[in-house]
């Protein structure tokens, strides 16, 4: 699987690529961090025109939203070629991994569900991890980033409701929050992963039998086909159950959160303490510090997928070395 990082080949995509993808995913977090300076910028701008009519003149006002337009347009830009290279990247991890197989065809044919492991599971695997390792790294970077300013911005919140007194209220508040919706959440489906390697097993063998049965009539019976569908229709069912229970806790506590900073400051906001900008600001800079800890939150069906394609192709790997150490030792 991780013959992209291994095999000297690949190096010029495999860590020159990796290269460019961490810059392009840095500068638009700096893109990012830009864009959240502009928000207290403009909603300080915004309060004063509507407190103090002629305070602020048009002009002045639509050249707030020029430099956002500057800004969005480079960040789109960036956005679009990273999203382009990065998919040829992930085809390139792909290809190594096809590559590695076609030249061991000769031991894998023999293996049950050879042909889907090499074409099906690692297309799915690097789409798979495109997206999660896209989204990974701009969590890490985006907390990298933020966290600094939801730290300095937090100096001026040093209360919390039913708590008291807190230096860098919000930080905190961010931190245990999303680890604690994360352990949760991951507790709660923790079941998950192994059900989805169970759906592909049954699916397999469903599948093969209906194969089977388009060159062999003794094969697809419908009592066997029948029975085989079974199996597929009480994993499913098995599936949709758990999902039903881990979609209501995570979906509460997502909405949850939602007015989980607005609590946090309202001991400061109904002092009048601080501006509308500034509230914006740092709502926004809570968000990205707490949505980038929230990472296996967000991913988790997701991460459920991969680690059953994982465990497929690591079980179709050890097969293959085993088969090929079995015909070396027959040769000799």
């Amino acid at each position: 699987m991780f013959k992209f990082f291994t095999d000297k080949r690949w190096h010029l995509w495999s860590i020159g690529g990796t290269l460019l993808i961490l810059g392009a995913t840095w500068y638009q977090v700096q893109l990012d961090v830009r864009i959240n300076e502009w928000f207290g910028e403009f909603y300080d701008t915004l309060q004063k025109a509507l407190a103090e009519p002629g305070a602020v003149t048009e002009k002045e006002f639509i050249a707030y939203l020029f430099t956002f337009a500057k800004i969005a347009a480079i960040y789109i830009l960036v956005v679009i070629f990273s999203d382009y290279f990065t998919s040829h990247w992930t085809f390139r991890w792909r290809t190594a991994m096809a590559h590695f197989y076609h030249d061991k065809w000769n031991f894998a044919s023999s293996i049950e569900g050879a042909s889907q492991r090499v074409q099906e599971d690692t297309l799915k695997f690097a789409r798979i991890m495109e997206g999660l390792g896209a989204e990974l790294l701009r969590s890490v970077m985006t907390l990298v980033a933020f966290t600094p300013i939801l730290w300095g911005l937090s100096k001026s919140i040093t209360v919390l409701p039913w708590i008291g007194e807190v230096d860098h209220a919000l930080v905190w508040v961010a931190i245990i929050s999303a680890l604690g919706g994360t352990f949760i959440l991951a507790s709660v489906g923790i079941k998950l992963p192994g059900i989805e390697y169970d759906i592909q097993k049954e699916e397999a063998a469903y599948r093969k039998e209906l194969v089977l049965g388009e060159n062999f009539k003794e094969n697809a019976q419908p009592m066997k086909i029948d029975s085989l569908y079974g199996g597929v229709r009480k994993i499913h069912y098995k599936m949709y159950f758990h999902y039903l229970y881990f979609n209501a806790v995570k979906w509460s506590y997502l909405q949850g959160m939602v007015i989980v900073p607005y609590l946090a400051l309202a001991p400061t906001i109904v002092t009048g303490a601080i501006t509308l900008g500034f509230v914006q600001q740092i709502i926004r800079a809570f968000g990205r510090v707490e949505t980038s800890l929230q990472y296996l939150v967000r991913s988790w069906p997701i991460i459920v997928e991969l680690i059953s394609v994982w465990k497929r192709l690591n079980e179709f790997e050890n097969k293959l070395k085993l088969n090929t150490e079995n015909l070396s030792k027959e040769k000799i």
